[in-house]
């Protein structure tokens, strides 16, 4: 009886023997897109998170490390392929690393049983703020076999896949690999342990701007050798701004409303104003889920400022709790540069949360993120912001 094909060599075999699939692509890297079903919002040239992250782990060799907020499955649906191919890796021998944040661990049961079912798979749930002071694991990103990685709006979520707007990116530049994988072994060490972690770092580590690409992450006090601080590069783009600032953001909101009393957070709004006042043309894309309106408002009211809200409607099947929203969170510069992120700008996030962003130096990458926006801000979700209206504050929050 002829032999069957070892399970590597047999799963290379059939993703070569697979159709091919749209896919936009720049040399080190690929934009993923994810988008709410039954919505007009398709890219039929961007490959979609729920078909890259299987493909990603079945081409494993070696090891896959996650780091993210939560994960919740629903059997059958837009998550199982990803569990599969994890499933898949652990039995052919793939040593898996996954850390979670402790904040939504209940949610995250059903998935954590799972979880511990695969073999080889490590499992740390991180309570970031007892460790560090502040925030939580709000980043969503894996590597694989240290030359492949993966950093986005997506959660490992069922929901993130197919009912949520979603933009990520599938890296294999290797300098950024490197950067992506030194921040999940750092969260790796310090999250083995139940002690409260010493800083990284006394003062804002700079970010090497010569590649054409490069990594930042928050908080800067715990950004491994090599990581640049978000707030700063973030601020510093916009600060370089010349024509054009375009923004896809989830929320917006120059306050931490996670300290008590609330706190001003002014270095993401300063910037944008000073941008506006200096005639850079600024577009913002913002949830209908972001909070207090009011501070979009007084932004919108400058000169070079347009500022529009995006509101998913209902699935069919009804109302999906934390779902039917634009969650993507990324900012394209003078339509040469693209920033995607994990992080939200709001105060809180890029202060005490982990999140990271790429920022990639490529007009053609950049042009194509930059179609999504114009896609999103030409359908039928999305609606310029009214100065005068009263907003309430949403139910759901991310």
């Amino acid at each position: 009886m002829k032999r069957l094909a070892a399970p590597t060599a047999l799963i290379a075999t059939l993703l070569a023997a697979a159709p091919a699939r749209a896919a936009f692509k720049v040399p080190g890297f690929e934009l993923v897109y994810s988008y709410p079903a039954e919505t007009t919002l398709n890219e039929p040239d961007l490959r979609q998170a729920k078909d890259v992250w299987p493909e990603m782990f079945d081409r494993a060799r070696r090891e896959i490390d996650i780091e993210s907020f939560y994960c919740t499955p629903k059997p059958g649906d837009a998550l199982e392929p990803t569990l599969r191919s994890l499933e898949r890796a652990g039995r052919r021998g793939v040593r898996i690393r996954v850390t979670l944040d402790s904040l939504l661990e209940k949610n995250s049961a059903a998935c954590l049983a799972r979880l511990k079912r695969i073999p080889r798979l490590e499992l740390h749930i991180a309570h970031w703020s007892a460790l560090t002071g502040a925030g939580i694991v709000h980043a969503k990103f894996f590597t694989v076999d240290r030359d492949r990685a993966y950093v986005g709006s997506q959660n490992l979520d069922w929901r993130s896949l197919d009912q949520i707007h979603e933009m990520g990116l599938a890296i294999s530049d290797a300098g950024v690999v490197k950067q992506v994988q030194s921040v999940f072994d750092h969260d790796w060490k310090i999250t083995a342990s139940s002690a409260a972690a010493a800083p990284d770092n006394i003062a804002r580590p700079t970010s090497d701007r010569s590649p054409r690409a490069y990594l930042t992450a928050s908080p800067w006090q715990y950004d491994p050798p090599g990581v640049g601080d978000s707030e700063s590069e973030l601020v510093k783009l916009i600060g370089e701004a010349t024509d054009t600032i375009d923004v896809q953001n989830m929320e917006y909101l120059p306050i931490n409303t996670y300290e008590k009393p609330e706190r001003y957070y002014p270095p993401i709004d300063d910037a944008l104003r000073a941008a506006a006042m200096r005639g850079v043309k600024i577009n913002l894309l913002i949830s209908d889920w972001s909070p207090q309106k009011k501070y979009l408002q007084s932004l919108a009211i400058l000169p070079n400022v347009r500022v529009e809200l995006i509101t998913i409607p209902q699935a069919k099947e009804g109302p999906i709790p934390y779902a039917r929203v634009a969650h993507s969170k990324y900012m394209v510069v003078d339509g040469k540069t693209l920033w995607m992120s994990t992080s939200n700008w709001r105060g809180g996030y890029l202060e005490g949360t982990r999140d990271l962003d790429v920022i990639v130096k490529d007009p053609k990458l950049a042009e194509r993120a930059d179609e999504v926006i114009k896609h999103l801000r030409n359908s039928a979700y999305a609606a310029p912001l009214d100065l005068t209206k009263d907003y309430p504050d949403p139910k759901q929050k991310d």
